[in-house]
């Protein structure tokens, strides 16, 4: 039996729940009650770890620096009109074609693409962002987690991890959540319908202030309500977690209707996430023809994005001149994004002409500095020309601005094996593996560094020094888990 954790609904919220409560249970007033009991830096650390354990064991998460970009760049302007932006919010993908979207702990938001897709504009995907941002700076999550006041932090961890798999796998998670909670009540952790209603508001004055169309959330969440009748008992997997009433939805259009009318257009990223998407799902043959039909037939929200969209499924298939014919002509039509120039920099390498190619990413970073899916794409691009010199210096020259990026060490590591030299390999590995909580692995890299022979005085003295940190913060794990 697999231990999927996959995403659909309930962690989600916050983490799901286990038992309703009972009529006798009263809901904390809705405020700041939670925060005595369950401080912000408590709630990120789990959230953390739950992200750790959705990156090494979840297949679904989709590890596409593209798309997340878009995600953090459409939610962190959200984010920035929050009540707390100082919480400090990170927005991942899902691959799953059900709609769905979900809040965890500590502000990690995670997006199935089945929602992208399911969006008819940006303004309609901001609003369910919008929502789950709520969700976290009302504090929420906190307030239901703070219900179970006997748990531990690695307990509420195991907790929320057991309830995560009860979407997917109720034996699995019934053996795992009895495991936790011998001896203490069933924690709930779903969202009431006043939580909702809260959400809804704040996360309105969100989209206001962060000036996207007000009426994206109540129009996405008609349409959901809608599905639901055609569903009849398979709803869309969002409103499982997230109960929708015609009231809830009656009191947005109100709330829209004392505002006065504004178009606001989406991004041209948008529009290229949701190709992307589409184009890389699949057989490339069978995307090559949904797109040929798409513009043969015109029937696109946006030209460029369909141009786009058939140039990547044709590079898929190794059709670079047919690929470059098509990205051609979205970039006639003036779109200018990161996501184009990352394919016309590939379509360069794929033709031969890899310093062209390599040439594109140069001048695409320069233009867009804070773009890190260029960065990576550059960082693989510099590997494959063998390039390993110019990798290893685009990995350190960019960790010193983001040292706890995982792919930058990941390149670094994957630059000094290239270039022989094993300590350093399993240092930056060991440094990878520390981020992201793998305490032991990063201390097994990092006892491989001590052994391979290749390090001089310096570089032995910073990994014994780090081996010592690792060895300490492992036995502090250790002690957390017998508590």
């Amino acid at each position: 039996m697999r231990k999927s954790f996959r995403l659909v609904a309930g962690l989600l919220a916050g983490i799901l729940a286990l038992t309703p409560l009972s009529a006798q249970q009263q809901l904390p007033e809705l405020g700041d009650a939670a925060s005595d009991e369950l401080s912000l830096a408590t709630e990120k650390r789990i959230g953390q770890q739950i992200m750790h354990e959705i990156r090494s064991r979840e297949p679904s998460y989709l590890d596409d620096p593209e798309i997340e970009a878009y995600l953090n760049q459409l939610g962190g302007r959200l984010a920035g009109s929050s009540s707390d932006p100082g919480i400090g919010f990170y927005f991942f993908p899902i691959l799953d074609p059900s709609i769905n979207a979900f809040a965890m702990p500590g502000g990690y938001i995670g997006v199935h693409t089945g929602l992208i897709l399911a969006a008819q504009s940006e303004s309609e995907l901001a609003g369910v962002l919008a929502h789950e941002i709520a969700h976290v700076t009302q504090r929420h999550i906190a307030r239901q987690l703070q219900r179970e006041k006997q748990m531990t932090v690695p307990a509420l961890l195991l907790t929320a991890l057991a309830l995560l798999a009860a979407r997917s796998n109720a034996q699995v998670a019934g053996a795992a959540a009895a495991s936790v909670q011998a001896g203490s009540a069933a924690v709930q952790l779903s969202f009431s319908r006043d939580y909702e209603r809260e959400a809804d508001r704040a996360g309105f004055e969100i989209m206001q202030k962060s000036g996207f169309d007000v009426r994206g959330m109540s129009a996405f969440f008609e349409r959901l309500q809608h599905a639901t009748r055609l569903y009849e008992n398979n709803a869309p997997v969002y409103l499982r977690s997230h109960p929708l009433t015609g009231e809830r939805i009656s009191d947005m259009q109100n709330r829209e209707g004392r505002l006065r009318y504004r178009q606001v257009p989406d991004s041209v990223d948008f529009h290229l996430v949701r190709a992307k998407l589409r184009a890389t799902r699949g057989h490339a043959a069978e995307a090559v023809k949904d797109f040929q039909t798409l513009v043969q037939e015109r029937k696109y929200a946006s030209e460029a994005a369909a141009h786009f969209g058939l140039a990547l499924a044709l590079s898929r298939q190794r059709d670079w001149d047919g690929a470059d014919r098509e990205l051609q002509k979205a970039r006639k039509l003036k779109v200018v994004s990161p996501i184009i120039e990352r394919l016309h920099a590939e379509i360069r390498i794929g033709q031969g002409d890899v310093e062209g190619g390599l040439a594109v990413y140069r001048d695409a970073i320069a233009h867009y500095s804070l773009n890190p899916a260029l960065i990576y794409a550059y960082g693989d691009a510099l590997i494959k020309a063998r390039r390993y010199t110019d990798s290893l210096a685009l990995a350190e020259k960019n960790l010193r601005n983001y040292p706890q990026d995982v792919r930058l060490h990941h390149l670094l590591s994957r630059s000094y094996a290239e270039l022989g030299r094993p300590s350093q390999q399993h240092r930056a590995m060991g440094e990878a593996y520390a981020i992201q909580g793998q305490t032991r692995l990063a201390l097994e890299q990092m006892e491989l560094a001590q052994r391979a022979g290749d390090a001089n005085f310096y570089e032995l003295s910073v990994i014994d020094g780090r081996q010592r940190e690792l060895k300490r913060q492992l036995a502090d794990e250790n002690k957390d888990k017998r508590r």
